[in-house]
């Protein structure tokens, strides 16, 4: 296989490298790091002996992003406040036709379910993204992670179970998220408290991700009352030379709030019932960088 060769089979299956290793590792940063690094070992094989190229990318991919998800478990415990995934630009495009295998990676892919994913061990997260997500078969992963069969299954179960539990239960219509994200922007921005505590559900929680770097709730607000009053008091305070533009992350739809034409905050809200039920506010700055702004 030739190197131009070689370089057209990566790009081709990069997609999904990215996908994996997004929902390993929950920041777009060290998921473009890890798939270098597939790269990096990609262009140094043997690639004449390598029968299935997807196969042992996503094979590659998924045992460094283990390594690097344990390495980064100690820079996630002194993280100061909340932490939430790097919001990540989501569009499937023409590369997933099924709706139902749309359905499927979108919801891997949610801020809600990643959040969850992050309670899971290093070898669970990976059983999990690339049986659940992916649709990987048990004895496939098994090769992957160097495991048997019986002990991946085994992985899986534990893994599904958890998430299962956790998982809150939202409603996945982007028409519905939009409406009531404009609704819950001009109420803020106007000042409606009553307006906003109208669209928010009693137990409505709050989870505001600075990193430190920026001023945000260092605890999850809970309640509408609390929710309402803190969006008031914020969007009374303004942002310099603030503009709007929504956009699709993690495959839902978002608001992403500039400053002076720079990232500033990325608003992403979760709805069932016809109420808000969960607010995400991302503002660390080294989780907005990749955005695009235009």
């Amino acid at each position: 296989m030739t190197t131009d060769t070689a370089t057209e089979v990566f790009e081709e299956h990069r997609p999904v490298l990215m996908g994996v290793a997004y929902r390993m590792l929950g920041r777009v940063a060290d998921a473009e790091d890890v798939v270098q690094e597939a790269w990096l070992r990609w262009s140094g094989a043997d690639r004449d002996a390598v029968r299935e190229p997807r196969a042992y990318l996503v094979r590659i991919t998924t045992r460094l992003a283990i390594d690097r998800l344990r390495q980064t478990q100690t820079r996630k415990e002194a993280y100061v406040g909340p932490w939430l995934p790097e919001p990540y630009v989501t569009d499937f495009g023409d590369t997933v036709p099924d709706t139902a295998e749309r359905a499927v990676l979108a919801e891997s892919v949610s801020l809600a379910v990643l959040v969850v994913l992050e309670s899971l061990s290093p070898l669970e997260r990976a059983v999990f993204v690339l049986r659940e997500a992916f649709g990987y078969p048990f004895g496939e992963i098994a090769a992957t992670l160097d495991r048997s069969e019986a002990a991946v299954r085994q992985l899986a179960g534990r893994a599904r179970r958890h998430v299962e539990e956790r998982r809150p239960r939202y409603e996945a219509d982007p028409a519905q998220r939009r409406e009531l994200t404009e609704r819950f922007l001009a109420a803020s921005v106007e000042g409606d408290l009553e307006g906003l505590m109208a669209l928010l559900a009693p137990d409505v929680r709050l989870v505001g991700d600075s990193g430190g770097r920026a001023k945000a709730p260092l605890r999850v607000l809970e309640t509408a009352d609390k929710v309402g009053r803190f969006m008031v008091g914020v969007a009374g305070k303004g942002i310099p030379d603030a503009s709007f533009r929504f956009l699709e992350l993690n495959a839902g739809p978002a608001l992403l709030i500039l400053s002076a034409g720079k990232p500033d905050t990325v608003l992403q809200l979760e709805v069932a019932d016809g109420r808000v039920q969960h607010v995400y506010v991302v503002r660390n700055p080294d989780k907005l960088a990749s955005l695009p702004v235009h």
